[in-house]
Parts: structure tokens; sequence; C-alpha cells
């Protein structure tokens, strides 16, 4: 790394934890921030840390977050001269990055043509068989009713439906019997039209039972490329993990160097450069992998590989983007410890994972040794509709798997919100659960086993404490901001801050 600054200013084209987390970053760095937000972010604490903040409009996204010309009019300006977007939102658009770089500024993130190559889930299938990467046994072709009828047939059922333009669980649909096809076609071909405006369809072989398994890469300009090992995100609900882990109780030494090599071997094949997720399927009775799908910028779970790993992905995105080279040789890295991250949403388990909204009348996160929060929210901010209901990522590390797991379960005790409902208790009924400490569960794990699940009520002498805690000793958070910050004025009527009247 150079002794002289990447970049003097960065735009944050995102908002919460992650803008947060960027911001942390470059602060570390002596990098000042730039944070963009919606109306609805107004008091945000990604607008609160910045060293500048810009309004981009209203609440929904397509409004605000998305408005690409808006963000880099912002960025110019400000004086930015780097633009880091975070995850979701823009992240993963190609348009975007080459209008950033056509602008005169850095795009935090791989080069255009990398995201095209690996959005296209189609056309990255394809790359990655010429690439000798495995992939799943399918069809891509004419995706007409009857030349899917005839190509699930031959790959033989259960067959997954899956959007050739997006991923993240949007347009896929597993096909059991081939009466249901064509309606498991009609309603992914809806649902693909919808969420990415493309509504071709591709067909794989469905694995039943199959792990998820990713692998971290990090590629710098020069052409060097490394994997940061893996990561076990098979605890997933609606396609969408909530509970990631790394090592992988799976992976031996063995399969981790095969899914390794063919990791960073997808990588190249796109001539890929910065940080980016190589995702994999494994089949856990016959260890035979499969490449599923390229996340092409920076994933929700990164903070597990950072602390097994020992580096700081978000600075090392910045340091890539500015051209300096990644020092590390493959052999250099190692995993120590054992590291698990939850994910801490407003939502109801019970009721089907429904978002819970409203005002957070009280937030009280984990903090003691091996505990990190990764968190954009805090007492007095209100949950609305229009984003992803993350509250907080609460990471831990420990000296191995059955530790992690111990000391995750205590950071969830601590963890309290009132005013909207949590998944904090389901996460800990999860971490309890014989299959997930044996290392036992797949991708439908969830949906099997915790279909019924309801929390336990807490008994009513727990309920009388928590309320006579909180009027003989008033939260903390209500009296200081977030790390030692005052809080925004007006929350609190009897707040040192508040201006007179």
């Amino acid at each position: 790394m150079t002794a002289t600054l990447p970049f003097r200013r960065i735009l944050i084209a995102n908002r919460g934890e992650i803008a947060v987390r960027v911001i942390r970053a470059c602060r570390e760095l002596g990098i000042k921030t730039v944070a963009v937000y919606s109306e609805a972010d107004r008091e945000a604490l990604h607008v609160r840390l910045a060293d500048q903040a810009v309004l981009l409009g209203p609440p929904p996204p397509g409004a605000s977050y998305l408005q690409s010309g808006r963000i880099i009019q912002a960025a110019l300006e400000t004086g930015a001269e780097a633009v880091h977007p975070g995850y979701g939102f823009l992240a993963e658009n190609a348009a975007f990055a080459q209008a950033v770089a056509k602008a005169g500024l850095t795009f935090i993130g791989p080069p255009p043509e990398a995201i095209r190559a690996m959005g296209d889930k189609a056309a990255a299938r394809a790359r990655m068989e010429q690439a000798g990467v495995p992939v799943v046994p399918g069809y891509q072709g004419d995706d007409a009713p009857e030349a899917l009828r005839e190509a699930a047939q031959r790959i033989g059922y259960p067959v997954l439906v899956k959007a050739a333009a997006g991923g993240g669980g949007k347009g896929m649909r597993i096909v059991h019997r081939p009466e249901d096809l064509d309606e498991a076609v009609a309603a992914a071909r809806r649902e693909a039209q919808h969420a990415f405006g493309d509504p071709r369809l591709l067909l794989e072989k469905y694995i039943p039972r199959a792990h998820h398994v990713e692998f971290q890469i990090l590629a710098d300009a020069h052409g060097h490329i490394v994997h940061l090992f893996e990561r076990e995100c098979s605890v997933q609900r609606r396609y969408q993990k909530i509970i990631e882990e790394t090592p992988s109780p799976l992976l031996d030494e063995d399969l981790r160097r095969r899914m390794g090599q063919a990791a960073v071997a997808a990588a190249r094949a796109v001539g890929y450069v910065n940080a980016g997720t190589v995702e994999f399927i494994v089949d856990p009775d016959t260890r035979a992998f499969y490449f599923l799908e390229m996340n092409t910028r920076l994933q929700v779970e990164h903070p597990i590989t950072e602390l097994v790993v020992g580096l700081d992905l978000v600075q090392w995105q910045i340091h890539i983007a500015a051209g300096e080279p990644f020092p590390y040789s493959q052999e250099a890295l190692i995993q120590r410890g054992h590291a698990i991250e939850c994910r801490l949403y407003a939502e109801d388990p019970a009721s089907g994972f429904l978002p819970s909204t409203g005002d957070l009348l009280q937030v009280r996160l984990p903090q003691g040794p091996g505990v990190r929060v990764d968190s954009g929210v805090t007492t007095g901010d209100t949950v609305t509709h229009h984003y992803d209901p993350l509250l907080a990522k609460i990471i831990v590390h420990a000296e191995s798997r059955e530790a992690a797991i111990r000391r995750m379960d205590a950071a969830l005790r601590q963890t309290v919100v009132h005013g909207v409902t949590t998944n904090a208790a389901f996460l800990r009924a999860v971490l309890a659960h014989e299959d997930f400490r044996a290392g036992q569960v797949d991708t439908r794990w969830v949906e099997r086993t915790f279909d019924a699940w309801t929390p336990a009520p807490p008994p009513d002498p727990v309920l009388a404490a928590l309320a006579l805690s909180e009027i003989l000793t008033p939260s903390a958070t209500l009296l200081t901001g977030p790390q030692g910050e005052a809080p925004r004025p007006g929350r609190d009527p009897y707040s040192p801050w508040k201006a007179p009247l």
C-alpha cells in the first residue's frame, strides 16, 4: 500500500449499514465521505456520520437510490473522486459503473464488462463451462414452453426454473413433476420480467439438500487473483441468507482447495478486478460442487471473512480501485478461528417472515470480546416499507465453531429492539437446533424444520422487570448518540442538546 491517500473524497451510493461500514473504512484511511439519502433517510445514521450529504429525492428507491444520474451529479458537485456502490441498488449495474467512469470518476468495483458477463446467468454459465468450472446439468436456449418441456425431460426431474438475467431467488421455481412445469415457468417469467426487465429463463437440475457455499475473491488490476476462503450460507429463508459462517463445516481441505481454484478460474475467465464472490452448490452425498453465480460486488456477509483472514475488504476495495497491487500470495492467506454472522431483521418469522415497520423505541446491540456489530440504525429511527428491513449484522469470532455458536447465542440474548418485531428469537432457535450444531443444514432446511415455528412467550415477571428497568434506568441510547455522538434534537424532550423553545 502507498503512503499517500488513494482518494481524497468518496461518495457512497447506498444507505443503511453498508453505507456506515464504508464510511468507517474511509475514516481509518483519512478519506472524506459523501452520503446520499432519500427524504425518508434525512436523519439516518449514515447521513450523520458522513462529512457531507446530498438529498436524492423521495423515499421510493426508483426516485432516490436508483437515480444514477443524480448520484453522479452529486459526486461531481461535492468533489468526490470515486463512488462506492455498496451492495444492492446500483452495485451490479454495468451501465452505472460505465457512467461513473465516463464522468471521470472511479467506480470502486469490477469493470462494467465483468458485471455484464456475470450478470447474465445464461451467458455466465456458458463462460464457466468454457473455463472448466463445474456447472449444474441444465439447459439454456430457446425458452418457449415446448422447448423447456423437452429440456426438463432430458435433464430429469426435479428441475430448477431460473431467471437468466438475475439472482437473489427472484424468478426461481422448483418443479418436481412435469404437470407443474408450465405454471412454474409462467410465474417465474412474470417475476423475472418485473425484477430484471428480462423474461428469459433457463433450467438446471435441482439438487435436493444442497449446501450453498461461496468463495470470496480479491483481484487487483495487475492480474493477481486470490480467494479468501469460503462462507457457508445454507441457512436461508425464501432463498435469502440469514446466518453465514466460515469455515464451512462441510468442507475438508481437499474440497476447499478444489473449490478455491475453481473460484479463481471463474474470476479470471471474465477479467475480474476488485472484490467479488463466486457461489457454488455442493451435493453433500457425492461432494460434487457446481457453479451457481458470481456476485460482482461486496457481499452482505463479508465481515466473517474479514475476521478469520484479518483483512479489511472495504479498504482493499479502495486500494485496488486506486490501482494498487494486492501484496499477499494465496499461500500467505490462512483462516484463523471460526466466525458466524446473524442478520437481525425487522420481520416476523412466525408470520411467514413478513417485514415489520415502525419507530425504533429502543435499540441495544451486543458488545463484548469477539463481538462485532455492523448496523445503520439507532434508537429513534423509523423502519419503513421502502427498504430492506435489515437492522444489523451481528458477527462473532472465536477459536472454534462450538465457541462461536455459544458467543453468538450470548450476543443475541443481549440484543434488545423495541418498536418492531425482530427475528432474534428465531435466530437463537436455529443456533440451538441439533442439525445446525452438527453442520447438517441445506438451503431448504429452514422451511422444512421451522415451518410452524412460534416464539415462546416471555414470562410475565420478565416483562414487568423490563418495564420497571426502563422507568428507573433510562436507556443509554436515549441519552447519547451512536459512538458517543449527540443524538438528534427533538427525539428526547429532556435532551441537553435540544434547542430552547
